[in-house]
């Protein structure tokens, strides 16, 4: 195939930080995406609905002239989240989601939960409004392996959980590993995943092997090529319960080129594109619209978007660097060849 055209898609899993740097990657990702679950992270987080409401109107502000993009807001959740905030939230219309960080998991999750135990009344509460469940599924115990972190969050406390709270709506998002990829491929009830371009397309050699690449270094961590081979077999699966989230998550230079640098790769200029690549690569272009445009959707309970955007198979070169605020931003593959290409009126 030389070009694919689809339905306009919808990130299901992003990061566009605020103040300055929206402008920097807001734009981009409306080029790309008709709708955006974004991600509450910021400092201080988005913990109620009118902080999600003043940060909806700042990502507007940072849309390019003419352009439609429809932000789908997220609450934070905290140990001390009170529960008449979220059913606020899913009263509003406009919180789609209330993200679980588990504290200290990863960037600004200080304040995440410290206990599963202490928020399974708040999740009681989610259960009967419906407002889905968002988990960044890795545990924090120091004594984990790091590439062991999310198949233990998985046996450890989301299997409990669907079998404690089976009506809960849960998205695992950017699953990384096999063990994640089966555990969802085998759920029956309201669980799905989302799955990032980059670790469809890259494993921990492509982080560590013949040095250290600081802007490949992400959470959950890129892991072994059985694991990327698992994704790949779940992304292009035809399976509903896996859906595109890019996890795009855009932190400057001089954040990642450091002696402990953050962790985040930044997707937002490329991540359609590469989403094709994978997908081609697998004889299965075919199904990157469902797995794009239509399975996130159906599972948010929005209708599917009506506008079309075009993937040409031509080369192009991803720019080195980026303007981000004062710094500089380093996309994935930064200065290298691109196979597809969004169209000019995409």
């Amino acid at each position: 195939m030389e070009k694919i055209t689809l339905t306009k898609p919808d990130d299901l899993h992003v990061h566009v930080r605020d103040g300055d740097y929206l402008r920097a990657v807001v734009p981009e990702l409306a080029r790309r995406f008709a709708r955006a679950i974004i991600m509450p992270n910021l400092t201080p987080p988005v913990t109620t609905v009118s902080q999600a409401l003043a940060y909806r109107e700042r990502i507007f502000a940072a849309l390019a002239p003419g352009q439609q993009f429809q932000p789908l807001l997220t609450l934070y959740l905290t140990d001390n989240t009170p529960a008449e905030e979220l059913r606020k939230a899913a009263a509003s219309g406009v919180i789609h989601g209330v993200k679980l960080y588990p504290a200290g998991a990863t960037t600004n999750s200080d304040a995440g939960v410290t206990d599963i135990g202490k928020v399974y009344p708040l999740l009681e509460v989610l259960a009967e409004t419906r407002l889905p469940l968002l988990i960044h599924g890795e545990v924090t115990d120091r004594e984990i392996d790091i590439f062991d972190r999310e198949q233990v969050f998985i046996d450890r406390i989301l299997a409990p959980l669907t079998e404690r709270l089976p009506e809960l709506r849960i998205v695992l998002e950017h699953i990384t590993s096999e063990a994640a990829a089966t555990f969802i491929g085998e759920q029956h009830g309201d669980i799905a995943a989302t799955i990032t371009a980059h670790h469809l397309l890259f494993n921990r050699n492509d982080m560590l092997a013949g040095g250290i690449r600081p802007h490949m270094y992400c959470l959950p961590i890129l892991k072994l090529e059985r694991d990327r081979q698992a994704l790949l077999q779940a992304a292009t699966s035809g399976n509903p319960r896996f859906f595109l989230g890019t996890d795009s998550a855009p932190h400057g230079r001089t954040r990642k080129e450091c002696a402990c640098g953050c962790a985040g790769i930044y997707t937002g200029h490329n991540a359609l594109e590469l989403y094709a690549e994978a997908f081609a690569a697998q004889n299965a272009l075919p199904r990157l619209e469902a797995f794009a445009s239509h399975y996130g959707a159906d599972f948010y309970g929005l209708p599917r978007n009506r506008e079309r955007v075009t993937l040409l198979r031509e080369e192009w070169q991803m720019p080195e660097q980026i303007a981000f605020g004062a710094d500089q931003l380093i996309p994935l593959r930064a200065g290298g060849r691109m196979a597809w290409r969004l169209a000019d009126n995409g």
